[in-house]
Order: C-alpha cells, then structure tokens, then sequence
C-alpha cells in the first residue's frame, strides 16, 4: 500500500465527535497499510469567527498580523486531532504549515506555494507515525513570515503535499458524497458525477463550484495528482477526478459536467470610454496594479455619433472598493464619464467537454433561461463553457431550469448534504 493525503474540511472536523470519527477513519487507512498525512482546515465557523473578531478590533486589519491570527483556527484542529488519534493507540505528529515545509510568496491572506520541502513530514512517516498538517498556510520564503493561503486553501495545502510526498491520492474530504452536477443545497435533483476529468474540473471550481477551489485543481493538474472527493459522514465512494478514471472503471465523459452558479461577484461598468488604442489598455493596467483579478470582460460597440464605448467586467465582491479607487485615479486620464458598481448579480455556468462538438448546446441553455424568465445580462464562452451574468434573486431558479433542461436530474434520493454547508 501506497501513501495516502486526506484533507478533512471545517464540517468534518466542528465539534469534538466530528474529531473523534475522523481520528477512527485515518486509522482504519493506516491499518490498512497505508502511510497517512493529513491536512486539516480550522473547526466549523472558527476562521468566520476570527475574521469577524479582528474586524471588532481593526476596520483593516495588518495582513501579517492578520494571517498570525487566521492560522490559529487551523493549529487547534491539528492539535485535537493528533490527541484523538493517539486516543486509538496509534501515534501522530502534528505540524504547522512552516514545520510542514510549505514556503509561499509574501503576498498576506492570499499567498502563493512557491515550494513544498517536506522532510519533517517523511521523517514522521519513516518512524511510523501519522503525519497531521495544518492547511491553509505557509511561510515566506524571503521574511520567513506565516502566510495564509485564501479561501480554500487547505484544499491546496493537501495537494501541494500529495505531489511533493509523491502520493497514490489525493482524499478531500467534504460533507458531500462527491462532485455534483449541481449544488445540492439549490438542485435537489443533482446527481453525483463518479469521474471528472481536471479540465472540466477547473472550469466548474472556476464558476463558482464550492466543493474543489480552483488552484487546488490547477494544482493537482499540474503534477497529476489524481483526487478522491467524498464525505467524511459515509463510506460511499465519491468522485475521482484525475486525467483518466481510475482503476479498471471504464467512464465516458457526459457531453455536460455540469451546473455551476456563483454569487460572490460584482460589476463594474466604466461609462463613455473613448474609443481608440490604449484606453482599455490603461483601464485594466489600473486594475492589475492594485492586484484584482478580472473574471467575465465585455465591451459595447462604441456609438458612432460619440465614439464612446462602455466597458463592463466582473470581480470578486471583496475587491469591488478596491477597482473604483484604482479606476477612479485614472479618470483624467483616460477620459471617461462614469462608474457603475453592481454586487446583485450572479453568474451561472454551463460546462461540458462535449460542448463543442454538439450543436444545440448553446440553444437548449437560453431557451431554458428564456422559458424561466431570466435576463441575462454579460455572456463569455469557452470550448468547454458558457457563462451569463443575472441578477442575484434569479439564480436559484436559472440554475435549476438549466439543470432540467440538460437531463440532469437524478431519478434517484435527493442529494444529501450532511454539515450544510455543501463543503
């Protein structure tokens, strides 16, 4: 038997008998021969907690100080847990992101894996010891700062060390029974995808998907590090994702994927942009600078009598104030009229490798919006991916309408999501 990364998420691990099961699980993987490290994110609500306790003592906290409190939350799961486990008569060392050997770039509450240089890590397995980690954070390779990693980043953590340790898998485990071709939560319907490939993978963590974050994907991808999502609550098999399926099971993959919506998106549309070389240039220069990254880009075609365009892009909601500073700083500059700022929007997401070798596609997912009265506001494509922009209160039923319309509704159980959180 090979060596096996589990990460357990927040639901898995909230209270005391959360800790005491998953301790009972990573010992049943060791006594089945396997070396076992892993990566655990912070009790239940505990890094809500913490951000929420800091923004009571600073409206903008110090982004070092900022990352020494959020690893906290993470350090007490690991700790707990290797007390739980040694409970059970087996023995195991816990680790912080730094001890564990994950170095990062210095960029606070949203840092980068540079390297992983595991040798405490294979030190404990070598004596054979269960090696537990802390996710979600690392240390500066230049200040040798603690880091943390973002939203999400415990998912990264566990795959970063799965490649680094040269593992069979990847395990993350959620309160999910796997991947859905839809959130459980808004299609009661969805149905558990056994095989995905990565490529469709990244597309639906990148639209909003909650149960994989997209860098962990590009992550795994990058090194082939094949993923087994399933729940910590049951002992059904999950969802493999990986570039083949595994084992002897032969999977062809569905023309869609799946459904994937996310509302934690703004617009900005700049108003009156002159139409000639170098102003969009100058427009998204100032949004690059103050370090955001864009998702969804349209522009108008510019009206003749004015020769002025508008030019709309979406963003994460937490770098909305942060876009109309830096844009606004620019306004001389380039020469345009106005902003516009919207936070009630939502995107919704169509993926599937299939796509675009099945003509119809693109008609059947209108038409849906169309019969369930959404407007739709931006489009962007891909060759595996159709993305529209809607008001926020429609999205529950978009996604559901879209979901119908493609087949996908299990004739099964509802799905189930066990935490309640569908992560």
């Amino acid at each position: 038997m090979g060596l096996v990364v589990q990460k357990y998420g927040g639901s898995s691990v909230a209270d005391a008998e959360g800790i005491k099961r998953v301790a009972k699980r990573i010992v049943d993987a060791k006594k089945n021969g396997h070396q076992v490290v892993v990566v655990v994110s912070a009790m239940g609500d505990t890094t809500d907690e913490l951000i929420d306790l800091a923004g009571q003592v600073s409206p903008i906290p110090a982004g070092r100080e900022f990352d020494m409190l959020l690893t906290a939350g993470e350090r007490i799961s690991m700790a707990l847990l290797a007390m739980a486990i040694k409970n059970l008569g087996h023995e195991a060392q816990s680790f912080t992101g730094s001890q564990a050997g994950v170095i990062t770039d210095s960029v606070h509450n949203k840092a980068r894996i540079i390297d992983v240089t595991p040798g405490r890590i294979r030190t404990a397995l070598d004596e054979g010891n269960i090696a537990i980690v802390a996710g979600f954070q690392g240390v500066s390779q230049d200040k040798k700062d603690i880091t943390t990693l973002g939203r999400g980043g415990s998912d990264t953590t566990a795959v970063a060390l799965a490649a680094a340790l040269d593992a069979e898998v990847c395990e993350i485990y959620t309160d999910v029974d796997g991947v859905f071709t839809a959130d459980p939560r808004v299609v009661k319907k969805a149905r558990k995808i056994d095989w995905i490939s990565f490529g469709d993978m990244l597309e639906l963590a990148s639209s909003g998907s909650k149960v994989l974050l997209h860098r962990c994907v590009e992550y795994a991808r990058r090194y082939n590090i094949p993923i087994h999502v399933r729940s910590s609550f049951s002992g059904l098999q999950g969802t493999w994702v990986s570039n083949e399926p595994q084992g002897d099971r032969k999977v062809e993959q569905a023309i869609i994927s799946g459904v994937a919506h996310d509302t934690s998106e703004a617009k900005v549309t700049v108003v009156g942009v002159p139409d000639k070389p170098g102003e969009a240039a100058a427009i998204f220069r100032a949004v690059a600078d103050a370090e955001i990254n864009l998702d969804m880009i349209v522009q108008n075609v510019s009206a003749a009598s004015t020769g002025l365009t508008d030019i709309s892009f979406t963003l994460p909601k937490s770098e909305g104030r942060k876009a109309i500073d830096a844009l606004e700083k620019t306004k001389e500059r380039v020469g345009f009229d106005s902003l516009r700022y919207d936070d009630q929007i939502a995107k919704i997401s169509l993926v599937g490798a299939g796509m675009k070798t099945n003509p119809g596609v693109t008609a059947t997912f209108f038409e849906a919006l169309t019969d369930a009265g959404v407007n739709i506001e931006l489009i962007s494509t891909s060759e595996i991916r159709i993305s529209v922009v809607t008001r926020a209160e429609d999205v529950n039923e978009a996604v559901r309408a879209v979901h119908t319309a493609f087949g996908l509704d299990s004739d099964s159980d509802e799905a189930v999501v066990y935490g309640g959180t569908g992560r």
